[in-house]
């Protein structure tokens, strides 16, 4: 018994004390991967999946880590939409500060919903995010600041700083580069922190997290609120992509497409939530021509994607490597 608890302290000694070699070249050929993508692809796409990829991230901190399922996480990621949008537009802020207000506006939003949300637990919790997104998405329907059904349009892109104009395509994409990256490799550190390890603690054994002496609720509270808080600055940068905040985006259905990223890329792993982001925007682009059937052809593979990779894409690669992925 000794010698396992000693094996299992090595094992988390080693998760939280740097970053394994494989992972290390996993995202230096990532950046190198999307540093030249816009050369080969529509650079609006390719931030779409950028910002696509960020918000499955962050659902999977709360999923995959935390063992929360959110169907309201559309909330903050639209809010935050929303937020960054009329700072741009109305308040005639810089990117940063309108993508910095848009995920603040998330991580509040989150906090509010999460400390109530967390009082419950399995089917009840996700019923509880799902009416408080159903409820976000009703007051961007009637607000007056949301546009309605128009949502805001012709949002300025602006200067980032001030200096360095984001009006052409490329620089923008270099921008949202920075932001997806950064906050990817946040949310790593915060995975293979201590504080993620008695995350996964509680989310294996919730008791025995309590019997060791663990406010299970704070540890909750404070991964729902970074998970909203990402989700948002994903919401944000989207916005200033597309210089618009819709009703899209805090659709309950919106929350859905990020329950399905996570879950056919790999929920728990690193890099799960990135492919599965990457393959359901890429198929909705290339599958637009098909109109209302994307979402059968959507849930077909869905389907196939659960009964042969009953643990996503990347989990089962890396059940095969024998190495977290």
């Amino acid at each position: 018994m000794a010698m396992a608890d000693n094996t299992t302290s090595t094992q988390r000694v080693e998760q939280t004390a740097g970053m394994p070699t494989l992972h290390k070249v996993i995202f230096v050929v990532l950046l190198i991967g999307l540093i030249a993508l816009p050369f080969f692809a529509y650079p609006v796409f390719a931030m779409k999946v950028m910002c696509f990829a960020l918000f499955a991230a962050a659902f999977n901190l709360l999923l995959g880590f935390g063992g929360l399922l959110s169907l309201g996480h559309a909330a903050y990621f639209g809010g935050a939409s929303y937020v960054a949008a009329h700072a741009a537009k109305v308040w005639g802020l810089t990117p940063e500060l309108s993508v910095l207000c848009g995920a603040a506006a998330a991580g509040v939003l989150g906090f509010a919903i999460g400390s109530l949300a967390i009082r419950r637990q399995g089917i009840y919790f996700a019923m509880v995010t799902l009416a408080f997104a159903q409820m976000v998405y009703f007051v961007a329907l009637q607000a007056e600041f949301t546009g309605g059904e128009d949502g805001i349009q012709g949002v300025p892109r602006g200067e980032l700083f001030g200096l360095f104009s984001l009006a052409d395509n490329m620089a923008l994409y270099f921008f949202v580069l920075i932001v997806t990256f950064g906050g990817i490799l946040f949310l790593y550190r915060i995975v293979h922190s201590p504080f993620g390890q008695v995350m996964k603690a509680i989310r294996e054994n919730e008791p025995r997290a309590i019997s060791l002496g663990y406010d299970v609720n704070r540890y909750k509270l404070i991964v729902f609120t970074l998970s909203a808080t990402m989700a948002g600055l994903a919401g944000a940068t989207k916005s200033q992509v597309f210089q618009l905040a819709s009703l899209t985006d805090v659709h309950w259905s919106m929350s859905g497409e990020v329950v399905l990223m996570t879950l056919l890329g790999g929920m728990g792993t690193v890099f799960g939530p990135l492919i599965g982001a990457g393959i359901i925007v890429t198929m909705q682009n290339y599958l637009a021509t098909f109109g209302a059937w994307v979402t059968i052809i959507q849930g077909v593979i869905f389907v196939l994607g659960v009964l042969m990779f009953r643990e996503g894409i990347i989990g089962v690669i890396s059940r095969w490597l024998k190495k977290p992925l």
